[in-house]
Order: C-alpha cells, then structure tokens, then sequence
C-alpha cells in the first residue's frame, strides 16, 4: 500500500520546512529516483515515510498516523499481549531461556541474533480462529492472498493495520511484526520479552520453543529437497 504523494509533500513542508527534494532524500537516505518515481505515480510507500520522519527526529508510526488509512495509530497505544511478544521472540532466545531453567548454562548470550520479522507468528499467536476470514472480508481481499502473504511471511503494512484492528489488539503491534518501525518506536517497553518469559511456565516455554523447533526442521526439510533437487537439475545438465 501506500500514501497520497499530495499528502506527503504537505507533510514535507511542515516537517523540514524549506528542504528540497535532494536535501531530504540525502538526509533520510532514501534514494532520488525511487522518490521521484513514487510522487510521479502520486503514492508514496510507507517505508519512505518512516524514513523521513526518522531522519527529522519524527517517530515514524506518528509520522504515518498523519496520512490516510494510518490516522487511528496515533491514538492506538494498547501494549502488546504476551503471546504478540513472544511470537516476535527469537527461537533462540526461548532455547536459552529453557536451558538456562533446567540449568544448561546457556544464558541469554546465545539469542543474541535475529531471526527477522514473524509475521505468521504473530496471526498465529493473535488468531481466534476466524481472524482470517474477517480480514480478508473487512480488507475486500481473496483469503487465498491474505493466505499467499503469510506464507511467504509478510504483510503489506496497511494490511497488517487492519490485522490488528481485527484481532482486537494494539495497531502499532501490526507495524512492528513487518519489521517497518521498531519495538521501541512503537511503544513496546524495553523489558517486554523478559517479562513475558517470566510470565512462562517451564511447560508453556517447553511446548512454545517445541512448537518453533517442529516449525524449523519443516522449513528445513522443505529447503534440503529443493536443494536436491536443483542439484539434480544441474547434474542433468551437466
């Protein structure tokens, strides 16, 4: 999705009043020709949005809330639930967790990476169990590209608004899971994950980091027959 290009040159104005074009994009580090190319078209994506406002000083999700269909976010301040938390909670991190329980010496250190944004997580984690359905009907989309989205684990950021005003949560929970703003810019409390871990029972982290184990070697296995099989395509060729 994205914004009105006219939307976002009022916006401009009021946010580096005087500033061109050039001045802008070298400060935000957005690129002259992929701005260009957007107004040109007269819509502006989110990421340039919450590129600009960070380079001005702006917290991008209320930059965002100045533009239509992202008005709500500025009023939207419900924290995140436990379960939203811990379905953007490395696999590693609840490793560690459980090990460190049960006294595998571990530690926190060994979570230390990434594993990227958890879309499909996080629907999983939020979903009554028609949560799918009432998105796809609310947004005017086919289930079966509200579907495609999660598999491949995205979600468009406007779509991920609509989510969460479904699901009943926090509208900021939807920008951060995509990975467009941050926890923090979003209001999530810095200690959010160790709070919501604590909350854990040792079986509740045993089954969580289980189910994420299951959901791992299934992605894995599904990697290791592609590979094969581009292999024997090559050997073919060969």
């Amino acid at each position: 999705m994205s914004v009105s290009a006219v939307a976002f040159r009022h916006w401009i104005s009021e946010v580096a009043p005087g500033a061109s074009t050039a001045d802008v994009c070298r400060l935000s580090g957005v690129k002259r020709s992929t701005l260009a190319q957007q107004l040109v078209r007269g819509k502006v994506a989110e990421s340039t949005v919450v590129a600009v406002a960070r380079a001005y000083g702006r917290n991008p999700v209320l930059g965002l809330a100045e533009f239509e269909p992202y008005r709500e976010l500025a009023a939207s301040v419900a924290p995140p639930t436990d379960a939203e938390i811990l379905s953007q909670t490395p696999t590693a991190r609840l490793l560690a967790e459980l090990l460190a329980r049960v006294g595998g010496g571990l530690g926190h250190a060994a979570a230390a990476g990434e594993e990227g944004s958890a879309v499909r997580q996080w629907v999983e984690a939020i979903d009554d169990g028609e949560l799918r359905q009432r998105v796809s009907a609310a947004a005017g989309i086919a289930p079966q590209n509200y579907s495609a989205q999660l598999s491949a684990n995205r979600l468009a950021p406007e779509l991920a608004v609509r989510t969460a005003r479904e699901a009943g949560v926090g509208l900021r929970n939807g920008l951060v899971v995509t990975g467009l703003v941050t926890a923090a810019e979003a209001g999530w409390p810095p200690s959010a994950v160790e709070d919501a871990l604590v909350r854990l029972s040792d079986a509740e982290l045993a089954f969580l980091a289980s189910e994420r184990l299951a959901t791992l070697a299934r992605a894995l296995k599904r990697q290791e027959h592609e590979d094969r099989a581009v292999q024997r395509a090559w050997d073919h060729l060969a």
